[in-house]
């Protein structure tokens, strides 16, 4: 948190169930791999209610230079091709971060019912500092979620202070 970001406007953190405290950990170990390949801290995996895990990815901009290659996006890529959309409405989608706009549209394009993540953008904007190059859309996922016509659940912020070690010296000054 910084000047420019009251404590007041900071999302509160909410509780998660064992299981999900269980699966966003991984996402955030996944951003913490993303991280020692050289890229942006972020991870996502995507969970049956069974507990099935159907897959997982983590940032990999630097290691592929493509602009989208966002953990949750790559994700989504990943699960496409392989699962219908009546079994990724079934799914949730763990990541350690909140969803950036372009994240949070390719999750609805790919019907996954629930996501859960944790740091929220408004922390990671303190992380990324004022340039240029580390900018986001000031949207957040739920906006994108709210405009759809399919329900998604959104639960985040969460384990905040865990989904934020990753990023602790991540960013370029």
């Amino acid at each position: 948190m910084n000047a420019a970001t009251p404590h007041s406007l900071l999302p509160e953190p909410v509780e998660l169930s064992e299981r999900d405290g269980l699966y966003l950990r991984r996402a955030i170990a996944l951003a913490d791999v993303a991280r020692s390949r050289g890229n942006r801290p972020f991870g996502a995996i995507a969970v049956l209610p069974d507990g099935t895990v159907l897959d997982e990815a983590w940032n990999a901009n630097a290691e592929t230079g493509d602009c989208t290659a966002h953990a949750e996006t790559s994700l989504v890529r990943k699960l496409s091709p392989r699962f219908g959309r009546e079994v990724l409405a079934q799914a949730t989608l763990y990541s350690s971060g909140e969803p950036c706009v372009m994240c949070a549209g390719a999750i609805f394009w790919s019907a996954i019912g629930r996501v859960v993540y944790g740091i929220d953008a408004v922390r990671l904007r303190v992380f990324r500092g004022e340039r240029a190059d580390q900018v986001d859309a000031e949207l957040s996922c739920r906006d994108v979620f709210a405009a759809s016509p399919l329900p998604i659940e959104c639960v985040g912020p969460a384990l905040v202070e865990e989904a934020s070690a990753s990023h602790r010296g991540a960013w370029k000054a």
